[in-house]
C-alpha cells in the first residue's frame, strides 16, 4: 500500500552504465588533447563528498544518450587532485566541482559546472 503511494515498486530499476574511461593520470590529459582531433572528448570532474555533484551526475547518467559519438571520462577530483589541477592549466579553465569540459581540436570547447552540466547538449559538439 505504502509503496503505491509514494511511488514504489517491488521491482528494481535497472541501472544505467556509461562507458566511462577513468581519468587518473596527467599523461591521459595529452592522449585526450590528442583524441579530440578526431573524435570529441568530454570530461565529468566528480567530487565524492559533495551532495550536488553526486545530484548532477545522477542526473547526467539519467539523461545521457549512449547512442552518442564521443569519449566520456569520469575524475574523481579527490583522489586525483593533481590531475583535476592540471587540467585546468592545460585546457585554460578555472576549476569547479561538479564540472563538465567538452574537448575538440584540442582546446576546451565548451564547459559548464553545477546544474548547467545537465544543459549542454552534446550532440552540437560531436
Amino acid at each position: 500500500m505504502f509503496g503505491k503511494l509514494f511511488g514504489g515498486s517491488k521491482e528494481p530499476k535497472e541501472k544505467k552504465i556509461l562507458p566511462w574511461k577513468n581519468l587518473t593520470t596527467v599523461s591521459q590529459l595529452d592522449e585526450i588533447a590528442k583524441l579530440s582531433l578526431g573524435k570529441t572528448q568530454v570530461i565529468f570532474k566528480h567530487s565524492t563528498r559533495c551532495g550536488i555533484s553526486s545530484m548532477v551526475m545522477n542526473q547526467f547518467v539519467a539523461a545521457f544518450d549512449l547512442d552518442i559519438n564521443l569519449d566520456l571520462y569520469y575524475l574523481d577530483l579527490l583522489s586525483y587532485r593533481d590531475v583535476s589541477n592540471e587540467a585546468g592549466f592545460k585546457f585554460q579553465v578555472m576549476h569547479q566541482s561538479p564540472q563538465l569540459l567538452v574537448i575538440k581540436n584540442g582546446v576546451v570547447i565548451a564547459h559548464a559546472s553545477h546544474g548547467a552540466i545537465n544543459e549542454i547538449d552534446l550532440f552540437k559538439f560531436v
